[in-house]
This record gives structure tokens, C-alpha cells and sequence, in this order.
């Protein structure tokens, strides 16, 4: 049977993606979709063409440099594909046709499925991996031996499935970085203007599927092949502002939506950031006290303020988690299919009392299974 519209309402969404978005923008896109209110046209039947679109993007790249810090020789590209389309287009465009080894850091899941399609492209180091050790610890400094002759160092800064996220900024400065932050671009500040191309597809902090971000670096893009299929070209892409073909317009205004409520309502970054380590730290300090009834799965020194990943003693103890939950209201807790377990994604727009609501039935749910 379907559960009822109220039921859904209620629900509180913890998945690894898409992920919650605040309230208020929820709202506004609810207008929107009757009309938006300077235009009086649905938003879902606005030319990808219109000076209005036109200025939507505008102002969107203006925001995300501006949260970023982010100086004018940053281009922000809104693409398609996800995250998996620049897996392929980064290294296309840096190594396709050099000598030396790109380097990859392997760290989970997600840069597991990128080091592939690069190999399609050049050679490729795997710097570091942590598959031995199930993925439950990032690198530390003395394990990673950078090559000056890299054309680029790939990493990413979260690791969405296993819960591990780097809290530094790792790498050569006269190598370019090119970092996939899906699963926690605009949580928190950051030195981004050491990095030379930045990724994120939207569905996790800042919007619903069907638009991944690019920050991308001008100079990175001096000496690219220039027999690309424009689609896959940066430049073309910089050149049309993001409307090389036609775009998500829907998918675009509501990062737009978010990114205002970033700067207006929650006041950037800095702030952004309080909230989310308040929100982790309540989680993570509901498993430490367990007495080892929930076990974190990441190192603690590497444990992600996105997606907090863990375990209980049994699949089948997980099983009745999974189910009280859900009934109690919260929805993805699952973990990944490739690691099981649980996992509880705070991203952005989840709230405080989300999680309070979480942490409160996860000791009510041990205490009547002591």
C-alpha cells in the first residue's frame, strides 16, 4: 500500500542522494512551478534562451565565486552527466597524449569508478589506495610521494559511500589539483583557489539531480587538445555559459534558490560550516557512547561531516534498525549496496533537529535491545 501524502511529509531524508533541500527553497520552488513570480510562466516551460535564463546563470556564477572567494579567472560551469561525465572529460582534456602518469588517489568507491576511465585516456598512478583496509582510513601526509611531472592530481575530498573526508588540502602547488567535492561542495569554506578544477554534481548539498558544477581554473585549459566534441569541451561550455545545448533550467534555478539561501539566510560558508559540524559531532558522539552497539566505520580522524557511515553487530540487527526507522519516519538510512550498514547523510540542507530526531531513536532503539 502507498503511504499517504501526510506520511511523506513527515518523512525526514537522510539518503546519500538526492538529499534534503531547505525548506524555504522548497517552498519557493513550489511557486515556481505555477509560475515564476517575475516572469508569470511555470518554471518548468522557460526558454533555456531567455534573457531571464541568461541572467539566472549569471547571477549563479557570481554566487558560487563569491561564496567561494573565488577570483574572476574561475569559470562555473553548470553540465550534465553527473560527476561520471567529468570522471571521463578531466582527464580528456589534461591527459590525453602526455607522457607523464596522471595521479589518483583511490580512497572508495567513487574514485574507484574514475580511475578506469582515465586509463582510457593516458597513464595513471594510483598514488595511494586503501581497498586493503576496506576503505575505513584516508592517507596521511608520509604515505604520499607526489611527482613534479604529474600533469594533475585527482582526488576526492569526501568519500560519500565509506564516510571518510579529507579535513586538509593535499598535494604539490605547481601540480594542478582537480578534486570531485559531489558530496560536499558549498558545506563549508575552504582554500579553493588551490585547486585548478573543481566537480560536483548537485543532488547532494545544493540541488536536485541533473546538474554537476565545474570550477574550473582558466590556465588549466591552455594546450588542451582542441579536437574535442564540443559538448565535452570546457571552452566550448565557457563560452556559451553553460547553454551550449539545451540545459536543466529547472534543475539550475533551484541551485540558484540555494545559493541565495546560503548567503541571505544562513550567512556563507563560515556559518554553514558550524551547523554541519554541530550536526556531526551530535551523531558521531551518539556512536561513541554506544558502547560499541553502533561502530563508526571511518577512522576519527578522517570520520566525514556529510555521511556518517556505520555498522551494528548483525545485518539482521540492521535490518530491524532499518525498518523502526522508517516507520519512525526517517528515510535512507540503508548504506550502500557495495558496503551495507548505515549510513546518515547531513548534508546541507537537513537540519539540526533532524538529527536531534535521529540520535533520539537510535538510543531508544538500543536501550530495548540490551
Amino acid at each position: 500500500m502507498i503511504s499517504s501524502p501526510a506520511n511523506r511529509r513527515n518523512s525526514l531524508n537522510f539518503s546519500g542522494g538526492p538529499g534534503a533541500l531547505p525548506e524555504s527553497v522548497l517552498q519557493q520552488v513550489q511557486e515556481s512551478i505555477i509560475a515564476v513570480p517575475e516572469v508569470g510562466l511555470s518554471i518548468l516551460g522557460i526558454s533555456h534562451r531567455s534573457d531571464w535564463f541568461a541572467g539566472v546563470v549569471a547571477e549563479l556564477e557570481s554566487n558560487i565565486r563569491s561564496l567561494m572567494g573565488l577570483s574572476s579567472n574561475y569559470h562555473v560551469l553548470f553540465l550534465q552527466g553527473g560527476a561520471t561525465q567529468q570522471f571521463s572529460m578531466v582527464p580528456m582534456t589534461l591527459l590525453r597524449g602526455k607522457e607523464y602518469a596522471a595521479e589518483y588517489l583511490h580512497t572508495g568507491y567513487w574514485t574507484g569508478k574514475a580511475i578506469p576511465e582515465a586509463q582510457r585516456e593516458g597513464p595513471v598512478r594510483m598514488l595511494w589506495s586503501g581497498e586493503d583496509m576496506g576503505f575505513t582510513r584516508l592517507p596521511k601526509d608520509d604515505e604520499l610521494d607526489f611527482s613534479v611531472d604529474a600533469p594533475y592530481l585527482h582526488y576526492a575530498s569526501n568519500e560519500t559511500v565509506e564516510g571518510l573526508q579529507f579535513h586538509r588540502v593535499i598535494g604539490r602547488d605547481d601540480v594542478p589539483r582537480i578534486c570531485d567535492m559531489s558530496s560536499d561542495f558549498l558545506a563549508g569554506p575552504g582554500e579553493f583557489d588551490r585547486f585548478s578544477l573543481i566537480y560536483a554534481h548537485a543532488q547532494k548539498n545544493i540541488g536536485p539531480a541533473g546538474v554537476t558544477v565545474v570550477v574550473v581554473k582558466d590556465e588549466l585549459l591552455d594546450g588542451a587538445p582542441t579536437d574535442l566534441p564540443g559538448f565535452l569541451d570546457y571552452r566550448a561550455q565557457i563560452k556559451a555559459h553553460s547553454i551550449f545545448n539545451t540545459p536543466p533550467v529547472f534543475a539550475i534555478y533551484v541551485i540558484l534558490l540555494v545559493t541565495r539561501w546560503l548567503r541571505d539566510e544562513i550567512g556563507g560558508l563560515d556559518a554553514m560550516d558550524r551547523i554541519n559540524t554541530a550536526k556531526a559531532d551530535m551523531l558521531y558522539q551518539a556512536l561513541d557512547r554506544s558502547c560499541d552497539f553502533y561502530q563508526a566505520r571511518a577512522h576519527r580522524s578522517d570520520r566525514s561531516k556529510m555521511n556518517v557511515a556505520f555498522t551494528l553487530s548483525s545485518p539482521e540487527l540492521e535490518s530491524q534498525f532499518l525498518a523502526a526507522a522508517a516507520h519512525a519516519g526517517m528515510s535512507g538510512l540503508a548504506g550502500h549496496r557495495s558496503v551495507g550498514g548505515i549510513r546518515a547523510s547531513l548534508y546541507n540542507g537537513l537540519t539540526i533537529s533532524a538529527v536531534e530526531t535521529l540520535v533520539s531513536f537510535m538510543e531508544e532503539f538500543r536501550a530495548r535491545r540490551r
